[in-house]
């Protein structure tokens, strides 16, 4: 190939494509709307503090090390990696939770002393979703979507009940304990949808958790993004930024280039890692795959209140993950996806990386990223924000035992306004289209533009879905599919 390829966004999933497709000899210009690339895993600095304003996880390792492999490379050529322990802690009430550690020798020992007998059965459980990892993460989830029979497998056949029943419902048949379940049906939120709508295939996440464990990018997650920038210019790749294209130009149903500042680029290949909903309406109405009321029908994972919060010391009784749910998972569920509202009383998760990292916070304070998963759409204003602020806030200082807003030095919030305006995010949601059953695989929106030549997308909202893993091998699979074209 020898094509000239523009890129639209510069997340995760438009690096690692502009990474292959450069690496195959085309000429690729990456063009990014604000003024740093990452996308949702832009950082924020300020007053000597450091926060990842988006993705705070690093798990499936192995798919970054894939990644990396094929470029001759390892994560360790660029970045330190730490595995946590424990790799988070879970709050159910005052002074009263759960770590879990980082081996699952440990894990089981705590499940024991919560529900006598369910380390054996989390053995189970856990072999069942290693042996489900092993199908997904190292096949199935790198095929492109594009036929129904990519899933059909003589192990994939084997496991077609898995695909019909609920991680919700699987959880339960082997685990009574309220708390219990409701860390195994944690990990599956990655994915964008409640675990009664979830497949129960998907406790190959799981295995992730428990099976593999939760690490940390030294300088945090963009720690990430900066190894696929070096990567990225090393092959060739140019990278704009501050450069909104606001139209994608076509004729005869051809791609033919994009539109920036009323100037014109032209390219041969046009991919975008950008919202697809929003990409789609820089084109013709005639020449959108698709309708707002197909938009309108998906599930959409959800929305984020997010603060970046900077404190004069450093908090105790919490880790650098910590969640709190403290209170009723279903009716915070509900108010996300069924009937979406501001949630009553919210589940929320807190990230305190300088526990881990003193490179992100000044010695002696403690960098705090405080989230409330709502639903995608509602209307944000300011005085919403504080009042979850303020109600977040208490709950925390109650359940850790400890004062911590008159240490507050300053804060700094996200919510769906943001993902909006930043992002161009559908609804505002924060992590893409959820991956229920209906939404799997060659269900998904298309890696290839079905109306327009020359036009690829690649993303949370395509194949294979939701979270960082993903994104990096939807850049694979968007630029094997050009390059199977082209």
């Amino acid at each position: 190939m020898n094509k000239k390829i523009l890129v639209l966004g510069s997340g995760f999933s438009s690096l690692a494509a502009a990474c292959y497709l450069a690496q195959m000899g085309n000429e690729v210009h990456i063009y990014e709307k604000n003024k740093t690339i990452g996308g949702r895993a832009r950082q924020l600095k300020r007053d000597g503090f450091t926060f990842d304003m988006g993705p705070t996880w690093y798990w499936m390792p192995d798919v970054f090390e894939r990644f990396f492999a094929d470029f001759h490379k390892k994560p360790t050529d660029f970045y330190t990696l730490e595995k946590l322990n424990p790799a988070y802690s879970v709050y159910f009430d005052t002074n009263e939770y759960i770590s879990i550690e980082d081996t699952l020798e440990k894990i089981k020992a705590a499940f024991e002393k919560e529900e006598p007998g369910s380390s054996v059965k989390l053995q189970k459980f856990i072999d069942e979703a290693k042996n489900n990892y092993d199908v997904a993460i190292k096949d199935l989830v790198y095929r492109p979507g594009v036929s129904p029979l990519e899933l059909v497998t003589p192990v994939t056949i084997k496991k077609i009940g898995s695909f019909f029943s609920t991680i919700s419902k699987e959880v339960r048949k082997s685990f009574k304990n309220p708390r219990l379940v409701q860390i195994l049906e944690f990990p599956v939120l990655f994915l964008g949808a409640k675990p009664s709508d979830t497949p129960a295939f998907y406790s190959f996440m799981n295995y992730a958790d428990f099976g593999i464990g939760t690490f940390h990018p030294k300088t945090g997650m963009y720690a990430v993004i900066n190894a696929m920038e070096t990567l990225a210019k090393d092959l060739g790749v140019t990278i704009h930024t501050d450069k909104e294209v606001t139209r994608i130009r076509t004729k005869d149903n051809h791609a033919e280039g994009i539109e920036i500042d009323g100037k014109v680029v032209e390219g041969d290949i046009i991919l975008s890692g950008a919202d697809y909903h929003h990409t789609e309406k820089l084109l013709p109405q005639n020449l959108r795959q698709y309708s707002e009321k197909f938009w309108e029908a998906k599930t959409f994972a959800p929305s984020a209140l997010l603060f970046y919060v900077g404190f004069d010391k450093k908090l105790k009784n919490v880790n650098h993950h910590t969640l709190f749910f403290d209170v009723d998972f279903e009716k915070h569920a509900r108010e996300i996806y069924d009937e979406p509202e501001w949630p009553q009383e919210p589940l929320f998760y807190a990230s305190f990386p300088s526990k881990t990292d003193e490179s992100v916070a000044p010695e002696g304070q403690e960098a705090g990223i405080f989230l409330v998963p709502i639903a995608a759409g509602l209307h944000d204003t300011s005085e919403m924000r504080e009042q979850y602020f303020d109600l977040i806030l208490d709950r925390f200082e109650k359940l850790t035992g400890q004062t911590a807003k008159k240490n507050i030095i300053f804060k700094e919030s996200f919510c769906v306004n943001d993902f909006v305006e930043d992002y161009n995010s559908y609804k505002g949601n924060a992590y893409g289209m959820a991956n229920t059953l209906l939404q799997t695989a060659f269900l998904r929106p298309k890696l290839k533009s079905k109306k327009v030549k020359n036009l690829y997308f690649t993303g949370q909202l395509t194949v294979p879905g939701p979270g960082v893993p993903p994104a990096l091998i939807s850049g694979k699979l968007a630029a094997g599919l050009i390059a199977k074209h082209h």
